[in-house]
Order: C-alpha cells, then structure tokens, then sequence
C-alpha cells in the first residue's frame, strides 16, 4: 500500500508543476514533472541539508533543499532555483560537479551535486524548513534522513571529493579533421574554444569518464600552442564564464598557451591535476608518444573523436 498523501503546501500561487505525480499501482510523487534538489559541500567536509517542516512528506526529518521542477524547467535549473527559494543559496555560488537521476517510470527525482564557489551562510527564506545547518559528512548518518535521501547517500559519500578534469591537446582535436584549419590556426583554436565552451556548461555524460551517476561538470584546460596561441576565447566561457555557465555553475575552461614545447605543456597541465587531487583525469589526444608520457603518472587518453562526438 502505498503511503498516503500528505497535506500540500501553504496556499498561494503555484506552478502547474506543484501537484502529486500519481504511478500505475497508486505510488505518489511530488511534482508533476518530476522534482530536484541541491547538495551543496563546502569544500572543508560540511554538506547544507534541511531539516523539514512538519506539515511535508516525511516532514521532520534531514534531507536537501529541493521540489517540484516547474514546465518547461531542466533539473539543475529547478534545483538551483529551490535551494535559493528555500535556503537563500546563491544561484551564482555553486560550481556543479554531477547529478544523480531516480527514474520511478512515471516521475524523475535529480539530486543536483555542487560545491560552493564561496563562503555563504544558508536563510530559511520560505515556510518549508524547520532548520538549515552545514553538517560534516561524518555526522550526517547520525540524523533522522529523509528516506529518499538515506538511501542515495553512501552512493553520493563515496564521490564527493571526485572531480574530473579534461585536459585537451588543442593541436591535436583541430588537426583531426581536414577543414582547412592550417589556414587560420587561430581562428580554428577559437571555434574549439567556443565549443568546449559550450560543452563545459552541459556536461558530459558520466559513462564517458567511466564514473556513476548520470553528468559530470568536469574541470577544463585547453592547452594552445604555435599560432593557435592567438585563438580569442570572448564568449565562449572560456577564462570569464559565459553566460549560460554562470546561470548553470558550471566553471569557466582554463587556456593554457604554450611557451614551448605543446606536448610539455599538456604533460605539465596534467600532472598539477593529477597532483592536485583531481581524477579522473583525461587527456584528449591520438598523439601515442604523449598518452604514454601521460599514463605513467595516472591519466588516461581519448581520441579526438571521444571530444568532437560531444559538440
């Protein structure tokens, strides 16, 4: 038996979005179509949860700021515009790292992963929360969790310092494809800019980077070389994020242009990721020589063709 539906929300203007999902066997769900919510960590160990009012599903106990996705409306965009209705989280304050689907069928519930960009102090700014608290990782077992929440948790613990990074040999991915790109080196570096760009707001599928869940926002660098030194990056979200990856938190790319050596360069790029922490971390580049110097401290390699399929 499915459990009953309990009381709605305080009255007052609603999206269409806002009403119970009903399945096939009488199973309810909040969110016409379907719902998201924010995990937010401080990068010191600590995750924002709320503590919900009575009066919701499994009212009392611990889970994440989040609801119904309104028409029209993506998950991460649902997710960012919840935590800041229901927890003052700054929209432009949080740099997506992945996201996590529970698909029931007939209804999706998106747990939106992020860390934030800056130091900011939850609000409960709506009459959802009982309590808002940074919470170290270590003592969120020790809460009451919200079921939904309890059980995606370990799965969502193990990968919360993962962080995927994409190093990209500019020279090699334009040099794949005879478009004439030796005309204008520059001019073919700023197209692949643009569209690593573009890539970096939306993500890439967690399959490709051989991790769980469902997108990851990895980190980017973009190592230019010779003429394609010259490439301009205005616009495209790279150095100063674009604007579609500042609504989405999704982190500029960074431009590394070669003094020297290309190849050098992405080994150097590479290894400081790696060094730094990140993983996995992958090398864009057919060039054989260099996914052997890249392997021999951790990274992996993909063909040029792993990054174009994605444009």
């Amino acid at each position: 038996m499915p459990d009953a539906t309990p009381p709605g929300p305080p009255p007052g203007p609603r999206d269409p979005g806002d009403a119970w999902a009903v399945g096939p066997d009488g199973t309810k769900a909040w969110g016409i179509f379907g719902a998201a919510g924010l995990l937010v960590d401080d990068g010191s160990g600590r995750v924002l949860l709320q503590h919900r009012v009575e009066w919701s599903h499994h009212g009392g106990t611990w889970g994440i700021p989040g609801g119904a996705r309104h028409q029209g409306e993506d998950a991460v965009t649902g997710a960012l515009r919840e935590s800041a209705e229901e927890a003052g989280v700054p929209l432009d304050g949080v740099d997506l790292r992945h996201t996590s689907v529970l698909d029931l069928g007939f209804w999706t519930y998106t747990t939106v992963v992020g860390r934030a960009s800056r130091p900011f102090e939850p609000v409960i700014t709506d009459r959802e929360s009982l309590e808002l608290a940074w919470v170290p990782v270590g003592e969120v077992d020790d809460l009451p969790l919200h079921p939904g929440f309890g059980a995606s948790w370990p799965a969502l613990r193990a990968r919360i310092a993962t962080t995927p990074h994409v190093v990209v040999d500019a020279a090699n991915v334009v040099g794949s494809v005879p478009d004439g790109w030796w005309k204008d080196r520059a001019g073919a570096a700023s197209r692949l800019l643009s569209s690593v760009g573009a890539l970096a707001a939306v993500g890439v599928a967690a399959d490709l980077l051989e991790l769980p869940f469902d997108r990851w926002w990895p980190r980017w660098t973009v190592v230019l070389e010779g003429e394609a030194r010259d490439a301009d990056g205005t616009g495209s979200g790279i150095g100063v994020v674009g604007d579609r990856a500042a609504r989405h938190g999704a982190a500029s790319v960074s431009v590394a242009r070669a003094s020297g050596s290309g190849d050098d360069a992405i080994v150097e790029a590479a290894r400081a990721a790696v060094d730094a922490g990140d993983g996995p971390v992958v090398v864009v580049t057919a060039d054989r020589e260099l996914r052997g110097r890249i392997e021999e401290f951790g990274a992996v390699s993909r063909g040029p063709a792993w990054l174009r399929d994605q444009f």
